[in-house]
């Protein structure tokens, strides 16, 4: 495979973050909002109104949104050391308004990455860590009964932000990973029958358990095709391990990101403009039917009991596109899509039982597909 710069497809692998022991929401202070109108098929009654829809606060783009975006990278390394591909992955995704999948063992900057990664796109981020007592109303909000005036009011959940962090996502049951669904697919949530908007953009940045599965809940099918990407947070290596603990030495304080020195350097306008050019992308009918018979090489592979579904090979072809603008080109290649096509699929596929006992992996799976299938000149 031709490497890329700035974009590591194959991560290394990561141990299970550690159990919770209680439901915990915490939010970043939010920027000014503006309510973008949204469209409700019956507007709800002035009981049961939404709130106003939070969303990122619009600034003026830069000259060249590309060369914001990327800037990101520098930004939210002066708060994360060594997790360049994530952070470009994460951009990949809002450029694509997908949703990540995030592997890593604890203390490894997750959550600060997030973090970050808002402040330096002036966005609200929400972090969740999900338990098996955590209800689907603490995820998308509530009616609340109100004493003083006798009636119902909705109360909004945390998934009322730009960037979420679900953390621990397979810690609580089926049912309140299903309030998720809606959520990612439509950017909406619909409670007793009113629908209320999301904000826009809107991304989860799930963490799941990768290996430990006592007391854990494995997450659908269904929803794992829901997400664009599934990225891994490796461990730092020394030299960056050292420069962790030197700024803390030096007094950095992971609470207090401001302090630390990031400063927004895109805003939602760019970000807007960043996908308007991203569907400009060219896509050549050959690059297009390499995705396609690499999704379908998966549905025929003998160490494969599901293959990629077709919402697969759009979210391939969609990350491509986005990689290649960032990029700089305006057409897609086919090294594009060799980058992006573990983390786009290796979490679609699942594998057979006896290739599970053999000690065979998703991406050496994909990687022996890459090898055969035909790459267009």
């Amino acid at each position: 495979m031709t490497d890329t710069p700035g974009f590591s497809p194959e991560p290394t692998p990561t141990q299970p973050d550690a159990e919770p022991t209680a439901p915990v929401v915490t939010s970043s202070p939010a920027p000014e909002v503006v309510v973008p109108q949204a469209f409700l098929p019956e507007p709800p009654s002035a009981s049961t109104a939404a709130p106003p829809v939070p969303t990122a606060e619009i600034t003026p783009a830069g000259p060249d949104p590309r060369a914001a975006l990327m800037a990101l990278r520098a930004e939210v390394s002066k708060a994360v050391v060594g997790q360049d591909s994530v952070v470009t992955g994460l951009v990949i995704a809002l450029l694509c308004r997908g949703h990540v999948l995030l592997e890593g063992v604890p203390g490894t900057a997750k959550t600060l990455m997030i973090r970050a990664l808002a402040t330096a796109l002036d966005l609200q981020s929400t972090r969740i860590q999900f338990t098996p007592d955590l209800m689907p109303g603490d995820v998308t909000g509530s009616l609340v009964y109100d004493n003083r005036t006798s009636e119902f009011s909705f109360k909004p959940g945390p998934v009322f932000t730009n960037l979420l962090l679900a953390d621990e996502i397979n810690r609580t049951p089926p049912k309140t990973q299903a309030s998720l669904l809606e959520a990612m697919e439509e950017r909406q949530v619909t409670v007793e029958g009113s629908a209320r908007p999301l904000p826009d953009p809107f991304i989860v940045a799930a963490t799941q358990n990768p290996v430990e599965y006592e007391g854990t809940y494995p997450l659908p099918e269904a929803q794992l095709d829901r997400f664009l990407l599934k990225l891994t947070v490796p461990l730092p290596g020394r030299d960056e391990e050292f420069a962790v603990l030197r700024r803390h030495l030096d007094g950095f304080d992971p609470r207090d990101l401001h302090g630390a020195g990031l400063r927004p350097v895109a805003g939602a306008q760019d970000l807007a403009i960043a996908r308007a050019a991203v569907a400009q992308v060219t896509v050549a009918p050959e690059v297009a039917a390499y995705v396609v018979d690499l999704v379908r090489a998966t549905r025929s592979s003998p160490s494969l009991r599901l293959g990629v579904s077709p919402r697969g090979a759009i979210g391939l072809i969609s990350a491509a596109r986005a990689w290649a603008w960032l990029s700089g080109r305006d057409y897609v290649s086919p090294d594009d899509v060799k980058s992006l096509a573990r983390p786009a699929l290796r979490h679609r596929v699942s594998l057979r039982p006896e290739a599970e006992l053999e000690g065979v992996t998703a991406d050496a799976v994909l990687e022996g597909i890459l090898a055969t299938v035909p790459t267009p000149r």
